[in-house]
């Protein structure tokens, strides 16, 4: 039996009930915890000697559980109670006939790639201490911020001059993330187990439009040009100001988030079309 953690998502009811269902009907043990997922500093310092954390919600708790316990090296195992559930394993029917052998048995790990964002403010130099660093494990977006029209973004790409556009704004995603955002503006689908980044451009109006597939090493840095005030976001709910002559510089982050699988690899491919709400043509 795993030292276990559970981390739940406090904005669905019933998330709480089911852990401690979980904790009752399986006879965890009294190392066993239970945490709101968005306490992100307290999972950090908990997680500490735990073989596994499970998550009760969707793919916004794994980001949040995700963050905190990555560089710790823990699985995680996402229970959906959510809408898409991309990175989640588990459904809530069923899920005390499946756990145990999650539990008990030596489960497969998958491993995803992470991103990692720096923010250097106006006039500092190249080797000055940047703020940050931010790890991501679905995308890193610089955006206008709430009173801009449209952000003026020098993307560079291994220090070379790729594009100046005027945009909404310019997202960088791992595998992981291509299913959400950057698919959302027109960024291809990547197999999540794949190392490679994509780099999209949000509604450009002048300059790079269609979406860039890099190689893992990359370096991208995302300049703000211009006068307008944009915001950087990580993962969706960690927002950053940034100010025009700023620049933000992404790469490959040293941690990896850990998921325990049961299902084959495929099964990201069968249930695509399903979660993103598509029919499949003559079935």
């Amino acid at each position: 039996m795993k030292t276990v953690g559970i981390a739940y998502n406090d904005l669905i009811p019933e998330a709480l009930d089911l852990a401690h269902a979980i904790v009752g009907e399986l006879n965890l043990g009294s190392d066993t915890w239970i945490l709101r997922a968005e306490d992100a500093e307290d999972l950090s310092l908990r997680a500490k000697g735990t073989d596994l954390v499970i998550t009760i919600g969707g793919d916004g708790t794994i980001l949040r559980v995700n963050r905190a316990i990555a560089p710790q090296g823990i699985p995680l195992l996402g229970i959906n109670m959510g809408r898409l559930g991309f990175m989640t394993e588990l459904t809530v029917p069923g899920v005390m006939e499946q756990l145990p052998k999650y539990l008990n048995e030596d489960m497969r790990v998958s491993e995803h790639s992470m991103l990692m964002a720096a923010v250097f403010r106006q006039g500092a130099a190249e080797d000055s201490v940047p703020e940050g660093p931010y790890h991501a494990l679905n995308d890193v977006v610089l955006s206008r911020s709430r009173v801009s029209r449209v952000i003026t973004v020098r993307a560079v790409i291994d220090g070379a001059d790729v594009s100046t556009f005027r945009a909404d704004g310019v997202i960088l995603a791992t595998a992981t993330g291509s299913t959400g955002y950057s698919f959302a503006a027109g960024g291809p689908i990547v197999d999540p187990l794949s190392d490679d980044v994509v780099l999209t451009p949000l509604a450009s109006h002048v300059g790079l439009t269609t979406p860039l597939v890099l190689r893992p090493t990359s370096s991208v840095d995302f300049r703000l040009e211009g006068s307008q005030e944009a915001i950087i976001s990580v993962d969706g709910f960690e927002n950053h100001p940034i100010e025009p002559g700023d620049w933000v510089r992404i790469t490959r982050s040293p941690y990896r988030a850990r998921f325990l699988r049961a299902n084959d690899h495929n099964y990201f491919w069968a249930t695509l079309t399903r979660r993103l709400g598509f029919s499949l043509t003559g079935r």
